[in-house]
């Protein structure tokens, strides 16, 4: 799953933002569950990204992850992760605003996957 927007919003305590379409298929899963991991792909990743933006299939069928402590997927092999306690949502429109407390991080070097004005983009050195 993607979701429209992800930010940092404060460094204490560390809360995080993601903002997600109303009419998407996991909103309801992710406005009522407790918490939610975000996985930051790599720039190799483009196409698991486009895998997870899909509707109606099983978006981790053949896909490698591992579960949290919390029971979340951690897709295998993204640069990192963020796992965080749901704190919070409010109405944005057609998206539904979630804060999330950070509970736990885990990075790794590489390139990240990014993704603007509708298309995939690299970073340049």
């Amino acid at each position: 799953m993607t979701v429209s927007a992800f930010c940092s919003l404060s460094l204490e305590p560390p809360l995080v933002l993601i903002c997600i379409e109303k009419t998407a298929s996991v909103h309801d899963a992710l406005t009522t569950s407790s918490g939610f991991v975000v996985n930051v792909l790599s720039a190799k990743q483009e196409q698991l990204a486009r895998r997870f933006a899909i509707v109606d299939i099983d978006r981790f069928e053949g896909v490698g992850f591992t579960r949290a402590a919390s029971g979340y997927a951690i897709l295998d092999d993204v640069l990192a992760v963020i796992e965080c306690k749901r704190v919070s949502t409010c109405e944005g429109g057609d998206h539904t605003i979630i804060l999330g407390e950070v509970e736990m991080t885990r990075a790794e070097g590489g390139t990240p996957l990014l993704y603007y004005r509708g298309g995939y983009a690299q970073l340049e050195h």
